[in-house]
């Protein structure tokens, strides 16, 4: 999976899973490069074939309704939707 990489402070892995022209997701990397927060995002719309199949399995184990945007915590959480608040926490 090609990752995109965003520099920032540390705050462990955070891996946004995106899609190009949703708003919400849009917000969310907003907000993150507001916080400055170093993160991976990739935009599932702009992948295609068995690089994309492999992306969405991945996601389907953090958010099986794959939904976007999806923002996976260390590989232990996930917050689902633009949720400033609980982004603000885990990651302010």
């Amino acid at each position: 999976m090609k990752l995109e990489h965003v520099d920032g402070k540390n705050k462990g892995d955070v891996l946004l899973f995106a899609l190009s022209t949703c708003g919400w997701c849009k917000k969310t990397r907003g907000l993150l490069d507001d916080l400055n927060i170093a993160y991976d995002y990739i935009y599932v719309d702009l992948i295609d074939g068995e690089e994309r199949k492999e992306v969405l399995e991945n996601l389907k184990k953090w958010n099986p309704s794959l939904s976007f945007p999806t923002l996976v915590l260390n590989e232990e959480r996930a917050i689902i939707g633009f949720d400033q608040t609980s982004i603000q926490g885990a990651l302010g």
